[in-house]
């Protein structure tokens, strides 16, 4: 009933602020998800080092890639790929080096990323495709997984909402049906989500069939593109449509840009393709020159973004988030003869509970919070981006979740440690590349263990001496092993994590 009010009633307002904020032919052109800034203010955060108060809140900005690995910036040891823009950010802020993604594929880190719970706690542990149709053919049927975030739960955008902040998801959602659109979790604009995960194309007009399967996608609310356009640099612009529009209208916002990419279908611009080519060399780590070309488009995204908060002179008032929602893809797209990227010297990649599936970049700049060229080697949770972004602006109370943590205290002082040495995972689901079978893991400190469902054998790690999980000491220490594996049974109890079952219909010939 409010927002129809706002949307009936109070329409000559938002046309009468972009006349005076753009002129007559702005107005022609305005956007029609322009939000009037009716709601309360944000309360002040007490931690923002005088960036933000009642009257200047803090603006925030997530930039999340899709399936970019933990070493696919330069900043992090990528030998092929360029990103300025990004190790910049690095420069100016903080980078994580022990950055965690709550699961190993996409939907599952994204529900926990906004609502600050364990996707094992929210039932959502797979991407929303294999949970509406999990493989009927294995050993094990799959734990049963939700694929839409149910609208009870109160999402990052919903705080914010509320505190009269302006919303807007840019790019991907993955989180739900057209019943659970972003717009349905407190966003108010909503610009290119769908329920699909990947786009049939990155160039305009982004829509086609057979790539992913029979169903017809699309990405919606990107029209009057023209041909050669680049769906990296469209949502760009999108975004920055955001960014001018709070800066008109002064409306503290929360910019949550969800790139597609590096995402397959691999495919990029073909100047930037030919420009990689022509650096591939023997002995270098990455060599897909198709996506290093993505990833270049993923940096110049990002040089934009900041670009245009400068501009406005909002950069010294905004939180600026980049990362990934999982480990690197490690197979071979059908029109490349060599694997996606490497995660090397973390083993494995995407899907997989590996080092290399679950590892992320992370960088964060808050301007009189973090201090430039920090490193901070403290294991983190993307899950901890929740409490860390609610309480920038000053709605910590109303963000407490057993499975979130505030990161102020590492942001502050990246050589800090928190009252935190356990983590775990929880993918008891199957994926094709490379050969993944169900599994959950624990971290307690160095040591790792990862117990595998189909057999019930486990493999133990020590991450400080074995980083690429080389040694298995699981036979070796079975005393650690069990101890473990007691902490990890205790978790899935607590949380009620659904488990696979055996497949009574399973006929081992038959197995892919």
């Amino acid at each position: 009933m409010q927002r129809a009010f706002r949307r009936t009633v109070l329409w000559p307002s938002i046309a009468a602020r972009w006349l005076v904020a753009w002129g007559a032919a702005a107005w022609v052109i305005a956007p029609a998800w322009a939000v009037p800034a009716t709601r309360s203010d944000p309360k002040a955060s007490g931690v923002q080092a005088g960036q933000a108060g009642p009257t200047s809140p803090l603006n925030l900005v997530l930039i999340l890639a899709d399936d970019l690995g933990a070493h696919d910036l330069g900043c992090y040891g990528a030998d092929l790929h360029e990103t300025p823009h990004l190790d910049r950010l690095a420069r100016e802020g903080t980078r994580f080096t022990r950055a965690y993604a709550p699961a190993p594929v996409c939907t599952p880190t994204r529900a926990a990323l906004l609502t600050g719970k364990h996707p094992a706690r929210l039932r959502m542990t797979v991407w929303a495709e294999a949970a509406l149709d999990p493989p009927r053919n294995r050993r094990l049927l799959p734990a049963p997984a939700l694929a839409n975030l149910p609208h009870t739960e109160t999402t990052l955008a919903k705080l914010l909402q509320r505190a009269g902040y302006l919303t807007a998801l840019v790019g991907k959602w993955h989180l739900g049906d057209a019943d659970h659109a972003p717009e349905t979790h407190g966003f108010d604009i909503n610009l290119g989500g769908t329920r699909w995960g990947a786009p049939h194309t990155y160039f305009w007009p982004y829509r086609g069939s057979g790539r992913f399967g029979g169903p017809f996608r699309y990405v919606p609310h990107l029209e009057f593109g023209k041909p050669g356009e680049y769906l990296t640099d469209r949502l760009t612009d999108e975004a920055l449509r955001v960014i001018d529009h709070a800066a008109a209208s002064r409306q503290p916002f929360f910019l949550y840009l969800a790139h597609h990419a590096p995402h397959t279908p691999i495919e990029a611009k073909p100047a930037d393709v030919a420009y990689f080519e022509k650096r591939l060399r023997p002995g270098i780590r990455h060599q897909n020159a198709v996506y290093a070309a993505m990833i270049k488009s993923l940096d110049e995204s990002v040089g934009r973004v900041l670009a245009r908060l400068k501009k406005h002179g909002l950069d010294r008032r905004t939180l600026v988030v980049f990362s990934s929602d999982n480990g690197g893809y490690i197979g071979t797209d059908p029109k490349q003869k060599v694997p996606v990227t490497t995660n090397a010297p973390l083993r494995s990649g995407k899907a997989t509970l590996y080092e290399g599936g679950l590892r992320v970049p992370l960088l964060v700049r808050w301007p009189g919070i973090t201090p430039p060229g920090a490193e901070c080697a403290e294991p983190v949770m993307l899950t901890d981006l929740f409490a860390t972004l609610a309480g920038a602006a000053g709605l910590r109370d109303s963000a407490q979740s057993p499975d979130s943590l505030d990161l102020l205290p590492l942001l502050q002082k990246p050589d800090r440690h928190l009252n935190r040495d356990t983590f775990f995972f929880h993918f008891p689901h199957y994926y094709h590349a490379p050969p993944w079978t169900p599994a959950s893991a624990v971290r307690v400190g160095p040591w790792k263990l990862i117990e595998f469902f189909e057999d019930n054998h486990v493999e133990l790690y020590n991450l400080a001496d074995d980083p690429g999980e080389q040694r298995d000491l699981a036979a070796a220490m079975p005393g650690k092993a069990a101890e473990l594996r007691q902490r990890l049974h205790a978790w899935r109890a607590e949380v009620d994590a659904a488990l696979p079952s055996p497949n009574p219909n399973f006929e081992p010939s038959s197995k892919p």
